[in-house]
């Protein structure tokens, strides 16, 4: 049987599917979850989970390397749960609106479950590591694809230009989906996110 050799991402080290990479990637992600990723070196981790620090930088070359595998898991949790949910209706928005509203509830309830991880999701989108822009670039695509399709049907105006047309949207919803800026907005973020939304579709209409 042919085994699927998987790239490693930057950062990491040895054979990318080694089962030690990912016990080390869960010892680490409960132990920030506990202590906060800024207090935590990795000794702290070797401590944690038995092994030797020398041992956890045969796979991976930093904390942040760790704290990058941890955020690429919550943030393709997130992308995962917003493609299924578009996949339910029709292209146009309906399909935007179950977009964006997924893309809130995902970031608050990944991010916000347990405060103390929300020091990685601040540190990935404050120091843009390779796992935060990759998520932004995968819902970027996602709400052009909707909006193309869309556009299609006759469901979305054509005058404005597509990339500026995604470009607005992304930054009117960051205060939901941002994890510098959802906290200062937390409590309001459900309702106040909604009506964002529903002006958002209002500007979109033919």
């Amino acid at each position: 049987m042919n085994k699927t050799v998987i790239k490693a991402e930057p950062g990491q080290r040895g054979p990318a599917d080694h089962a030690v990479r990912e016990q080390i990637v869960l010892a680490a992600k409960e132990h920030f979850s506990r202590y906060g990723y800024a207090k935590t070196t990795v000794s702290d981790m070797a401590e944690a989970i038995g092994f030797s620090k020398a041992y956890i930088y045969r796979f991976f070359d930093s904390k942040q390397a760790i704290g990058e595998a941890i955020c690429t898991q919550c943030l393709t949790a997130i992308g995962d749960q917003v493609e299924e949910a578009i996949s339910t209706v029709k292209p146009g928005p309906e399909q935007l609106r179950k977009l964006l509203r997924t893309q809130v509830e995902g970031s608050i309830s990944l991010f916000f479950s347990e405060r103390k991880l929300y020091d990685i999701a601040a540190h990935s989108a404050s120091e843009k590591w390779s796992s935060a822009l990759k998520y932004l670039e995968r819902i970027d695509q996602l709400v052009s694809d909707v909006i193309t399709a869309g556009r299609k049907a006759g469901e979305f105006e054509r005058k404005t230009p597509l990339d500026e047309t995604c470009r607005a949207i992304g930054l009117a919803m960051q205060p939901f989906t941002h994890p510098m800026m959802l906290q200062f907005c937390l409590d309001d973020a459900p309702v106040a996110s909604n009506e964002v939304i529903n002006l958002i579709l209002r500007s979109l209409a033919p």
